[in-house]
């Protein structure tokens, strides 16, 4: 009886792969991507050095009832505890062991607390836990270690992320052009930078720090934010980095650029709108998702407009978000589809070329800045678009056996494989109930 058992459950089995052509396993190996040559190339781990201000200033008890460096303590021992294990962290400090008043010497004073590598939580923060408020504000050395000890790593993500309380202390080394020398190498590091507490010319050099090398600057007014945006910016470099291309949008579609697939960085002020646009030939979909960060103190509430529209102004299809200060990136997306040509109209068409529908986007914002920072508009906010332009889902590419789409003929492939399959288990049911009644 096992004996037969095991027959019919065998010729069940070549019969469902025999209908199946083997598509199953062929599909999960053609998925899978593997490549024995994929995995000779080790993928590089991302690295991150965190720069910390650890000048005399820091002493001050505005966050929260105590002061910068106990807040930022206890952010870091939050962070350290969250950071993911792909990632090499690293620990620099700036102003944190020269007391005296020799500006040549305090303006030496970074060097690096905890080397870039695989972290070691508690003696991380045991190391944090030594430092003291001491000296000078060296921000400009600082990122230049910073770079050196991220040096090395081929490919990897490196980013470099500043907590500080003040602006520079050692002209003429404007720590902007120091960020820009950085960038200009083509080493892919990226500076963000936070400001404990800023004032308007602490600010925008933190800004312009940020803005050479793609990176982000937020304003910090309590614990809880800087623990929350630290994270965020370490969570970002263990993640795949594209680089977007720098684009400039206008403020009518008829002037705006002409965007391919792809990713694209742009700036936009508060309560603006930005035009770009996209060609779509017959047969063929536009995806599109825009991405607004918060790099200032902004009002808690506050939305995103993706619209596609025609040239003559009639709207297509739009995607809209609202936010309430939880996050410091708000983001939507929206689809568009342009129909096949009819068979009917291509032959009147002949040879020709179909013709592109240009679809317009805008791009709008309801942020609003709070009294303190209603001075405080450009530059804009930070704009990434995202185009990708793909086969519409009734193209030929995408259209299967008797006009089912994708995916519904394997279903109903394996329906009828699956019908087969059991009246042939129905047959072999039978014909043991007519040999057991023989024996």
């Amino acid at each position: 009886m096992i004996i037969r058992k095991r027959l019919a459950a065998a010729l069940c089995g070549a019969l469902l792969v025999t209908l199946t052509g083997g598509l199953v396993p062929a599909a999960a190996f053609a998925d899978s991507g593997d490549d024995p040559a994929d995995g000779q190339a080790a993928k590089q781990p991302p690295k991150v050095q965190l720069v910390l201000d650890v000048s005399g200033s820091m002493r001050a008890r505005d966050i929260d009832g105590q002061s910068r460096m106990s807040a930022a303590k206890q952010a870091f021992n939050e962070v350290l505890d969250a950071v993911p294990e792909e990632v090499r962290l690293g620990i620099r400090t700036l102003g944190a062991d020269y007391p005296g008043k020799d500006r040549k010497q305090g303006c030496k004073d970074t060097r690096q607390l905890y080397p870039v590598g695989e972290l070691d939580r508690t003696e991380a923060k045991t190391a944090v836990a030594t430092l003291t408020p001491t000296g000078w504000t060296p921000i400009g050395p600082a990122l230049l270690g910073a770079a050196d000890d991220l040096e090395g790593g081929g490919s990897a993500t490196r980013r470099i992320v500043l907590i500080t309380d003040g602006e520079d202390t050692c002209a003429p080394l404007d720590p902007c052009e120091v960020a820009r020398e950085i960038a200009a190498k083509g080493i892919n590091i990226t500076i963000d930078t936070l400001g404990l507490v800023p004032n308007a010319k602490m600010r925008a050099q933190l800004m312009c720090i940020a803005e050479a090398t793609g990176g982000t600057y937020t304003s910090v007014q309590h614990k809880d934010e800087l623990s929350d945006r630290v994270s965020q910016l370490v969570d970002r470099a263990a993640e795949p980095v594209v680089t977007p291309v720098a684009t400039q949008g206008t403020d009518r579609c008829e002037a705006a650029p002409r965007l391919k697939p792809g990713l694209y960085a742009d700036r936009e002020a508060i309560g603006q709108h930005r035009w770009y646009r996209v060609d779509l030939l017959p047969g063929q979909e536009l995806r599109a998702s825009v991405s607004i960060a918060a790099d200032r103190a902004v009002n808690r509430d506050y939305g995103v407009l993706l619209r596609a529209s025609t040239l003559s102004g009639r709207e297509i299809v739009r995607g809209e978000a609202a936010g309430d200060g939880r996050t410091d990136v708000i983001s939507t997306g929206l689809r568009h589809s342009k129909p096949e040509i009819e068979e009917a109209d291509a032959d009147d068409v002949g040879d020709a070329e179909p013709a592109a529908e240009t679809v317009c986007l805008r791009v709008s914002n309801s942020f609003s800045s709070p009294a303190s920072a209603a001075d405080k508009t450009a530059p804009g906010l930070p704009v990434e678009l995202t185009l990708d332009v793909v086969d519409g889902p009734r193209d030929a590419g995408d259209v299967a056996f008797l006009g089912l789409g994708q995916g519904w003929w394997l279903i109903g492939l394996l329906t009828v494989a699956g019908f087969a399959a059991g009246l042939l288990w129905g047959w072999i049911s039978r014909w043991r109930v007519a040999v057991w009644r023989t024996n």
